[in-house]
């Protein structure tokens, strides 16, 4: 039987960064988790986009986090992410979305954000190739952007594991229990662990690990779809949202990352409950479809490749960041709702400053819509 200050549950968008920045900090740590590698669960299918840019005052300040570690990754680390800041656009083509993209930008300024209106002239600067029927203009946030979510899973992994922390793969908990004062107990296939603090950070497997503590935890995964093309010369920087509703789908978005591939995503309507993975031959038609619509000069680019994930969805579209009431030290970082990427490094923060100091970096105010104890019946955030 081993001990550890912390052993966190699941290494992927959450556990990696907090097993990172809690090892700076001397504990010793480690990570558990039922696949093969790093990043092999919800993280693997993410498309790459880093944005602040939300209605939630917490995920805005958390995104804020985010990306003042990732836009400085590179140089305090040595590796190459592949972190564009090439910002978020959210073009408007009805009266109705620019109002609320309008109403909108009260409070995301009030949080600090660097976001303004664009008319569609100076939009379309941004944004060469823009279907300009009927645009009526957008938003655009320059400080939100893009990265590689395969090498930022590997550089958190091979960071913590350079300070330090213990990662077991393919091993499966089966078992936890909360010893009161002496420390929490991990069972798993293949071995039992003692630590002070454990962290469940087990994405689509959340509800699963919750039972194993009692705890029902309100996350039930849909599926969404994603696609990359072949390369063409950099002409577009922004991450582009079509937040406009068609036939089988809500949102579309989609950039060019920094090696030329257009990458693409969006929201079906209605969602796609369960935890299959396969692709599915509705997708490409779809996604074509709104591509060409809002960029026409892209109607002979060739697709690579599509794939499918998994979105771990709250009743109300904010993720769980909290610890267990009635526990010595069983924390909370669940329900990422598709945002696992861009929130992941700021939530680590906010675990590391909880477990370190007994207090988030976020003031407690704002940090407290994360909570598991919360009221799940308010409406879903806007900008999802």
């Amino acid at each position: 039987m081993s001990n550890y200050d912390v052993i966190i549950i699941g290494a992927g968008s959450a556990g990696l960064p907090t097993s990172f920045f809690l090892a700076k900090e001397k504990l010793k740590v480690l990570v558990i988790d039922e696949l093969p590698s790093p990043g092999q669960g919800q993280n693997k299918a993410a498309i790459g986009g880093v944005r602040a840019t939300h209605s939630d005052p917490a995920k805005i300040q958390t995104c804020q986090l985010s990306l003042d570690v990732f836009s400085r990754w590179k140089e305090e680390y040595g590796d190459d992410i592949h972190f564009n800041r090439g910002g978020y656009s959210f073009p408007a083509y009805t009266e109705g979305h620019e109002k609320s993209l309008k109403d909108l930008l009260v409070i995301q300024k009030k949080y600090g954000l660097n976001i303004d209106w664009l008319d569609a002239e100076a939009l379309i600067r941004y944004l060469p190739g823009i279907n300009p029927q009927g645009l009526r203009g957008g938003t655009y946030s320059p400080e939100d952007g893009n990265l590689s979510p395969m090498l930022a899973a590997q550089a958190f992994y091979r960071q913590s594991k350079n300070l330090g922390t213990t990662f077991r793969f393919q091993e499966k908990v089966i078992g936890i229990k909360d010893e009161n004062n002496s420390g929490i107990q991990i069972k798993t296939n293949k071995g039992t662990y003692n630590a002070e603090e454990v962290l469940i950070a087990a994405g689509a497997n959340a509800q699963e690990v919750g039972k194993l503590i009692g705890v029902d935890l309100p996350v039930m995964p849909d599926s969404h779809e994603g696609g990359v093309t072949e390369p063409v010369k950099q002409f577009f920087n922004p991450m582009v949202v079509d937040i406009r509703e068609f036939s089988g789908s809500k949102n579309f978005y989609f950039y060019q990352e920094v090696e030329g591939h257009i990458v693409f995503c969006l929201t079906p309507e209605p969602i796609i409950p369960g935890v299959n993975r396969d692709s599915t031959s509705d997708f490409l038609p779809q996604a074509a479809r709104r591509l060409i619509l809002l960029f026409p000069r892209l109607k002979n680019i060739r697709v690579r490749r599509t794939w499918r994930g998994l979105y771990p969805m709250t009743p109300d579209g904010v993720p769980i960041v909290d610890k267990v009431k009635d526990s010595d030290g069983i924390y909370l970082a669940v329900g990422f709702c598709g945002q696992g990427l861009m929130l992941g490094p700021g939530i680590a923060l906010n675990l590391v400053s909880l477990i370190t100091k007994g207090k988030p970096v976020l003031p407690e105010e704002i940090f407290r819509s994360y909570s598991l104890y919360r009221d799940y019946s308010r409406p879903s955030e806007a900008l999802k």
